[in-house]
């Protein structure tokens, strides 16, 4: 645009100057100044074309646009170069400089083809000769063409023809099969891909090698070379794919799935890689396993999803559980971690059958041509005590995470026995002693059995405070295994049929030490943390229909209950229920026949204290039972609940006649023994009372061991105001007597059925320890019906009413007398009443045969103290009135054998030596009474006053020797 207005703004202007000049004819100014310009050009072009160097500076000076670009427009480039207003001198002059430059190029190429015509001619002539030459060929081609067109029509057409269509057939076919192999290579990758999702490694390897070697064969076609670097991509994937394949072995272990994997591997020729991938595998599945697990738990007790838990540490997630999920996330946890030990076992197990079949591939060793089994088993041998070591560590870890010593009785066993069982498979799995694990139960199970014992304690103290001492109703051949409690011992075989014995030779049983292979139990389904409820007939001990019934019963059914004739065959046959349609366990049946066999005999007696006990007992020993590190203190604790119990008897109905007169006689030198120890180890003084409730005040964070004094001691317990010990018509708290003795002597019986099981749950140098508190403490709790029934005895009958009646006979009487003393029907007449009150005792509380022969011999020799103590009264006594001494104690005992059936009569020779002192010579006096030192110095006192043949110097010297007797006595 702007060119076009400077054109015509030129164009304007010379007309504007047309336009004034008025004669047309004339020339104007500028037309003769442009001709004057022109004549001046030429005359300078000629002057300048004679000179080469202007020539040469002429063309040195062309604007190198004008050559260098063919699209160049010089027209538009010198109108741009032009202002707006053109002038006509300015125009003339380029043109005269591009005149001037066209010039010498024009002289310049003139000289240049000048110069080299002679060569051009030369070129020429050369040209003109090979066209010649060309002619000539041309002609020879023409008649070789028609000789062979001649020769082809006559020989070549038929014969050679077909010759060069079979080569071209033959190469065409050579040609298809590799278009269809390279067109089959191009399509494998969609195969390969589909034998991946179906997880068949072998084949898409063996396939990937095949096409890698086709590919190489066919590896001049440029195609090619791209699918064979798509190949080994593709390898490359097939790998990572089996890595992330064997990786899911460590959880779920299949043999055919894991089959595959191995034939992949060796097809790579990479089964070492393979084993030492495997065994990092089974390493992190341990490491992730156990954190996926409890992080979930922490997640769900926090209601928190957001993914902040997942950057803790495993240690700092374990600190997070809440006590109500730490068993469901233990046994989750537990198997988890059975899961990859199980699978690492199958594994071991898959290359020892494999090996023995030859499965293994050939590896190039230092000696030669070796077999890579070696190098896997020494492997996967050496990867059991580093997996086993990760699981323990894990466990460890969890269980030190939580305080478990507020935990339930029931809780805490089962804890206990799924890490007693942990241990026994790392046992069986590697053989490791699992020092770890049994370190963190022991720490937990002391602090917990610590404060569990203790409160056990203070609830028994709790228990014989409130307590009755009345009969608790229980079923005949009621033993402690029938309770839920020993519902473990029933399971593993033992019952009171045993009578606690077992068939050492047959070895140990149960979690006493019978090894139990879980991993070939659990191999296939299940996991050995699989707890069902137990399946148990339960616990039927009490009697429903009392003690009453239960007489009648025994007396319906004969004694002779070890064979199954006296059972009723409806009994003996299974039944279907009508409610289930199942037939009952087998277990169910032999409870009734055993229940049914139980009836004719005695119920044991028992408080309801007792029963509380024999359940400790129970608990006791199935935490011994998993607390192996610690199952001495566990049994010294039990061994102190009895001696509580026992102490306890003894301080409410023996404390009395212990405090009497004749405590030698009542209190054996092993039972004073035994309860001076019971009363040191077990009970707290009061001062010692206070001083522990203040160190617990001040150290009750501080762990304390099982040993500790201020652990197991406790306080004296105190009878319960309902126990009614003074009323003369129920025999002093007979009936409260017997249950509580009996109910000793049962704990007791039971103590020695479990002997044998307790001495194989301690080590052989702790077994001294259970055997002195069986020879010393059971054997005589028996001794404390003496100084319990003795205190029933010695109220009953008024001794000194009776001597006081003694004293008022005369026995210095000169005829033998033939009826015996009035005093004589006096105590015969308290005897009755004692028997009949022993019957009404006996309506409400049996009365076993042994304690009524106790409390018989103690009222005999109670009796029989009366007859000595009142013979000692006499101040004179004749020979006829010993025979009256004899004739009344002969009387006594004619009437007594009538009221008992205690033979023989306890205490008779005492009452009958006494008597017959009286005629021994004044000689023999002296070594009698230092003999019989049974009799008190006022019974030997008034024998030598009575005597009446001795000198009254032998009086004076036995009276001395009785008095030194006496400060022998005290």
């Amino acid at each position: 645009m702007d060119l076009k207005k400077k054109f015509l703004s030129f164009l304007t202007e010379i007309r504007e100057n047309t336009s004034k000049s008025p004669e047309d004819d004339i020339p104007s100014e500028v037309d003769w100044s442009v001709n004057t310009s022109l004549a001046k050009f030429k005359e300078h072009s000629l002057e300048y074309a004679q000179d080469p160097r202007v020539d040469q500076e002429a063309i040195a000076n062309i604007n190198s646009q004008f050559y260098n670009d063919d699209q160049f427009d010089v027209v538009e480039y010198n109108l741009q170069r032009f202002s707006e207003k053109l002038e006509l001198s300015t125009i003339e002059k380029e043109r005269g400089i591009y005149a001037t430059q066209l010039k010498a190029v024009s002289r310049r190429v003139s000289e240049l083809v000048l110069e080299n015509h002679p060569a051009y001619q030369t070129e020429l002539q050369r040209v003109m000769e090979l066209q010649q030459c060309l002619e000539s060929a041309s002609e020879i081609c023409f008649k070789g063409r028609r000789h062979l067109h001649r020769a082809r029509r006559g020989f070549t057409s038929s014969s050679l023809g077909l010759l060069a269509n079979y080569r071209k057939r033959q190469q065409l076919a050579t040609l298809l099969k590799s278009l269809h192999t390279i067109k089959t290579l191009q399509r494998t990758d969609v195969r390969l891909r589909e034998l991946l999702e179906e997880e068949d490694y072998p084949g898409a390897i063996q396939l990937c090698l095949e096409c890698h070697k086709a590919a190489s064969t066919y590896r001049h076609y440029t195609c090619i070379s791209e699918l064979s670097s798509k190949l080994q991509d593709t390898l490359y994937m097939i790998d990572e794919s089996m890595d992330v394949a064997l990786s899911k072995t460590c959880n779920h272990f299949d043999e055919d799935y894991y089959f595959r994997i191995q034939t992949a591997y060796r097809l790579m020729g990479k089964t070492q890689a393979a084993i030492d991938q495997l065994h990092m595998h089974f390493i992190s599945s341990v490491q992730n396993t156990s954190f996926t697990k409890v992080l979930g738990y922490v997640e769900l007790c926090s209601g928190v999803g957001d993914g902040s838990f997942q950057k803790r540490q495993y240690t700092d997630l374990c600190k997070c559980i809440k006590p109500e999920v730490f068993m469901p996330c233990l046994i989750d946890l537990c198997k988890a971690l059975w899961e990859v030990l199980n699978s690492y076992y199958k594994t071991i197990n898959w290359h020892q059958q494999h090996d023995k079949d030859g499965y293994a591939e050939p590896v190039e060793g230092d000696g030669g041509t070796v077999l890579n089994q070696d190098y896997i088993h020494q492997k996967l041998e050496q990867g059991l005590s580093k997996i086993w070591s990760d699981v323990q560590q894990k466990v460890k870890v969890y269980l030190l995470s939580t305080d478990l010593s507020h935990f339930k009785y029931d809780e805490f066993i089962q804890v206990l026995g799924i890490v007693n069982r942990l241990i026994e498979i790392g046992d069986e799995f590697c053989g490791s002693k699992s020092e770890g694990l049994e370190e963190s139960i022991r720490k937990q199970s002391i602090n917990y059995f610590r404060s569990y014992h203790r409160a056990r304690m203070d609830e028994l103290r709790m228990f014989l405070e409130n307590e009755g001492w009345e009969l608790c109703p229980v079923k005949s051949g009621f033993t402690i295994l029938m309770l839920q409690e020993f519902r473990f011992m029933r399971q593993l075989g033992y019952s009171s049929a045993e009578n606690g014995h077992e068939d050492d030779a047959g070895g140990k049983s149960g979690q006493f030490g019978e090894k139990t292979e879980f991993l070939k139990k659990y191999s296939s389904s299940g996991s050995p943390f699989d707890f069902q409820p137990d399946d148990d007939e339960g616990e039927d001990v009490l009697e429903v229909n009392g003690f009453g019934e239960e007489r009648n019963d025994r007396r319906m059914v004969s004694n002779d209950t070890d064979s199954d004739d006296d059972i009723p065959d409806e009994l003996k046959q299974d039944f279907i229920d009508e409610r289930t349609g199942e037939q009952p366990q087998k277990k169910c049946l032999t409870s009734r026949r055993r229940n049914y066999r139980n009836v004719g005999k005695q119920p044991p007696i028992i408080t309801n204290t007792t029963l509380n006990v024999c359940r400790l007992f129970g608990k006791y020993i199935q935490m011994m039972m998993v607390l192996q590190p610690i199952a001495f203190d566990v049994i010294i604790c039990l061994t102190k609940l009895f001696d509580y119990y026992l102490y306890t008897v003894y301080t409410f109905f023996a404390a009395e006649a212990d405090a009497s007169s004749t405590n030698d006689v009542l209190l054996g030198s092993k039972l004073r023994t035994t309860l001076k120890r019971i009363r040191e180890n077990v009970f707290l003084e009061d001062d010692q009372l206070h001083q522990q409730v203040q160190s617990e005040s001040l150290t009750s964070s501080a762990p304390v061991a099982l040993g500790d004094d201020r652990c197991d001691k406790v306080a004296h317990p105190h009878i319960s105001p309902a126990v009614d010990l003074d009323q003369s018509n129920g025999l002093f708290g007979l009936a409260s007597r017997i249950v509580a003795t009996e109910s000793l002597m049962f704990l007791t019986e039971q103590f020695k059925l479990l002997q044998n099981k307790l001495e194989n749950a301690i080590p052989v140098a702790k077994k001294p320890f259970l055997q002195q508190f069986y020879s010393q403490t059971l054997s005589t709790a028996v001794e404390l019906r003496r100084p319990v029934y003795r205190s029933v005895a010695t109220r009953l009958i008024e001794v000194e009413h009776f001597v006081q009646m003694m004293s008022g006979v005369k026995w210095d009487v000169k005829e033998i007398m033939s009826q015996h003393s009035s005093y004589v029907d006096a105590l015969l007449q308290e005897l009755q009443q004692f028997n009949h009150r022993l019957d009404t005792v006996a309506k409400s509380v049996p009365v076993p045969t042994a304690v009524r022969h106790a409390l018989w011999e103690h009222v005999i020799r109670v009796i029989n103290t009366i007859f000595v103590d009142g013979f000692s009264t006499a101040k004179k006594c004749t020979n006829e009135g010993r025979a009256l001494m004899q004739l009344d104690f002969q009387q006594f005992l004619i009437k007594l054998e009538k009221l008992t059936d205690l033979r023989p009569i306890p205490g008779r020779e005492f009452v009958e030596t006494y008597v017959k002192a009286y005629y021994l010579p004044e000689t023999q006096l002296e070594s009698w009474i230092a003999d019989h030192k049974e009799y008190s110095s006022r019974q030997l006192m008034g024998l030598v006053q009575c005597i009446g043949h001795i000198s009254k110097k032998m009086r004076q010297k036995l009276i001395t020797t009785i008095e030194d007797v006496d400060k022998v006595k005290r």
